[in-house]
């Protein structure tokens, strides 16, 4: 009997969605300071339109997986592909903080529907039993190829164009997607059990079960450090290390500036994370995904509290992003595997939908209060802090969740 294919048409377009809408998304930090520059605005303002984008992005994935479930998934992905680039547009003309805030509402629903919850649903589907962990790694890596190239692409167009035109080339970028958008084709991979029964009855008896609560729970600090590090780590950089003597440092590191090097580490955690998901994504395959999970966690709370207690240097930001990088995404095969291995296949997308919005409830936090302690004491330190503290949390609460099929426990 012949292995299923690990390569599909399905995964290639996947990764293809995924790697551009995320390349644009992680770039957002790059406009933090031409932004704040240009309109005199406070480090909070673009900081809470970002959080707005982090926040809409996390309530329409379980909107636009439920979409999917019902009309398509490819009709899910142009409308998100649509209100993605529309969202860009319109920002590249707001003026005020608040115009950018409202229309962050629109690029974070174009993000949910281009992005894991409507993708990653489809991927799992079309992939068989053996190799689903590994194509969900494979997809999830994707996006972070994606980011290695964004923030450094956004940070050389801004030395061309002023942002407003960077926005528009980002929102033609996006609208390219729609050509991968035919190959979005999956079975359901459902059992005749599972397609009988509603959305509702499995949505309630998900909300049922505590090892749903505490993924939900535990999401929380993924999003809270990614989205914190993607919006502030470019600023963060810029200003920290413009403190040191960097000539000598940077030179030798073949950097040419300090924004340069905040650029370089995003693009470094993309790299780093190619590797981390795929990763992660083979060892879901073997090993029990709830104690990688934790494991994950755990790394990701030391790293960043070496970070913030060792002498801030170049060569220490870049060995930290290639340690977070490796960290970065990791969770997401993992987590949207766990979901599919104990709820099934039909609604997973879903109901790693929902899940997901954990992710972004957190990460509507760490860009919001990254930018709002900035304001009040000049410093992240609080802030890195807080994300060590919910990153502990996370790497604990996965310990007790039941790792099997929820109707085969029930009956058990």
């Amino acid at each position: 009997m012949s292995k299923s294919p690990l390569i599909t048409p399905v995964l290639i377009a996947g990764c293809l969605i995924l790697m551009t809408g995320f390349a644009i998304r992680a770039s957002f930090g790059v406009f933090q300071l031409p932004i704040a520059t240009e309109f005199g605005w406070a480090r909070a303002d673009f900081s809470l339109a970002i959080a707005i984008q982090n926040l809409a992005w996390g309530i329409g994935q379980p909107i636009f997986g439920a979409l999917a479930e019902k009309f398509g998934d490819r009709r899910a992905v142009v409308v998100g592909a649509l209100m993605y680039a529309a969202g860009l547009v319109a920002s590249a003309f707001a003026v005020t903080p608040g115009q950018h805030q409202l229309l962050e509402i629109i690029v974070g629903f174009g993000i949910a529907g281009t992005g894991f919850g409507v993708v990653l649903a489809v991927v799992g589907r079309a992939s068989s039993a053996e190799n689903r962990s590994l194509a969900l790694g494979i997809a999830t890596a994707a996006g972070s190829a994606g980011q290695v190239f964004g923030a450094p692409l956004a940070q050389g167009l801004l030395t061309l164009f002023p942002w407003q035109t960077v926005f528009i080339i980002f929102a033609a970028i996006v609208l390219c997607t729609l050509f991968a958008v035919p190959f979005l084709r999956s079975p359901q991979m459902a059992s005749k059990a599972e397609l009988e029964e509603s959305i509702g009855t499995v949505v309630l008896r998900a909300f049922r079960d505590p090892s749903y609560i505490m993924i939900f729970l535990g999401f929380f600090s993924c999003g809270y450090q990614l989205a914190f590090i993607t919006a502030h780590f470019p600023a963060f950089v810029t200003e920290m290390c413009a403190a040191i003597d960097p000539s000598g440092m940077l030179a030798s590191l073949g950097v040419g500036s300090t924004s340069a090097l905040g650029a370089v580490a995003i693009s470094v955690i993309g790299l780093a994370n190619i590797m981390g998901t795929i990763t992660a994504g083979w060892l879901g395959k073997t090993y029990t995904k709830k104690y990688l999970l934790a494991g994950i966690y755990l790394g990701r709370t030391i790293v960043a509290a070496l970070f913030i207690l060792l002498p801030m240097t170049p060569t220490t930001v870049l060995l930290f992003s290639a340690a977070m990088g490796a960290l970065w995404l990791a969770t997401v095969p993992l987590t949207s595997g766990l979901v599919a291995h104990i709820y099934g296949l039909r609604y997973m997308g879903t109901l790693y939908g929902i899940i997901f919005l954990s992710h972004q409830l957190g990460g509507f936090m760490g860009v919001w209060l990254g930018g709002r302690m900035y304001d009040l004491t000049g410093s992240y330190t609080m802030v890195w802090w807080i994300g060590v503290g919910v990153g502990a949390f996370s790497a604990i609460v996965h310990l007790p969740v039941r790792e099997r099929p929820l109707v085969a426990a029930q009956a058990a």
